[in-house]
C-alpha cells in the first residue's frame, strides 16, 4: 500500500498545480512584445493572453481589451484555450476522485484495496489533465518561436515568452508529479500459497481388525 505521507504530498502538489494552471490561464502575459530592431519604442509594452490583450505604459497604467470574437482568433490560440480548460477540469476531477481514495479521508469505505484503486484512478486523471496543459503550453510556445524567427513577421509585431506561460508550465509539471505520486497507490495483491495446508488429519493406511 502507498504511504499516507506520499499521497498527501501528491495531493498538495496537484492542488498547487491547479492554482498555477488557473492563474496562468487567466493572466494576459502569455506573450509580450519583443524589443528587437533599430527603431524601438519602449514607452508601451504589449501583452497578449488567451482572453485579452493589454498595453502597459511607462507611467504605470495598463489598458486591457477582451477579444471581441472567437472566430477572429487564430487556430493555435483557440486550441490552447480549449486544452487549458480541459486540463483544469480534469485536474479538478482528479483531485475530487483522489480525495476519496486517500488514506487520511473517510470517504470510499474501509476497504484499503478499494481506496488505493480510487486514489490511483485520481492520479491517472491528474496526469491526463496535466498532459493536456503541457500540449497547450507547448503549442503556444512553438507558435511564438515560429513567429519570432519568421523573416516576414514585422519587427514591431514580434513577441517573446511572458510570465503567464511559465506559471502554466510550472502548474502542469506539479500536476504530473502529484498525479504520479497518487498513481503509485496501486494495490498489491496478497500472495497466496500454492499448496495450502489441509485441515484434515492424515489417514492411516493400516487396517485394524
Amino acid at each position: 500500500m502507498a504511504n499516507k505521507g506520499l499521497q498527501l504530498l501528491g495531493f498538495t502538489l496537484s492542488l498547487l498545480g491547479l492554482i498555477g494552471l488557473i492563474v496562468g490561464t487567466i493572466l494576459p502575459q502569455w506573450k509580450m512584445s519583443a524589443y528587437v530592431g533599430d527603431n524601438i519604442i519602449t514607452a508601451i509594452a504589449m501583452y497578449q493572453g488567451l482572453w485579452m490583450s493589454c498595453a502597459f505604459q511607462s507611467t504605470g497604467q495598463m489598458q486591457c481589451k477582451v477579444y471581441d470574437s472567437i472566430l477572429q482568433l487564430d487556430s493555435s490560440l483557440q486550441a490552447t484555450r480549449a486544452l487549458m480548460i480541459v486540463g483544469i477540469l480534469l485536474t479538478v476531477a482528479g483531485l475530487g476522485v483522489a480525495s476519496m481514495g486517500m488514506k487520511c479521508t473517510n470517504c470510499g469505505g474501509d476497504d484499503k484495496v478499494k481506496k488505493s484503486r480510487i486514489a490511483m484512478t485520481g492520479g491517472i486523471v491528474l496526469i491526463v489533465g496535466a498532459l493536456c496543459s503541457i500540449v497547450a503550453c507547448g503549442w503556444f510556445t512553438n507558435q511564438i518561436v515560429r513567429d519570432f524567427y519568421n523573416p516576414f513577421t514585422p519587427v514591431n509585431t514580434k513577441y517573446e515568452f511572458g510570465a503567464a506561460i511559465f506559471i502554466a508550465w510550472a502548474g502542469a509539471f506539479l500536476d504530473i508529479m502529484g498525479g504520479g505520486m497518487l498513481a503509485a497507490s496501486c494495490p498489491k495483491g496478497k500472495s497466496s500459497p500454492r499448496y495450502p495446508k489441509s485441515s484434515r488429519p492424515p489417514s492411516s493406511s493400516k487396517e485394524y481388525v
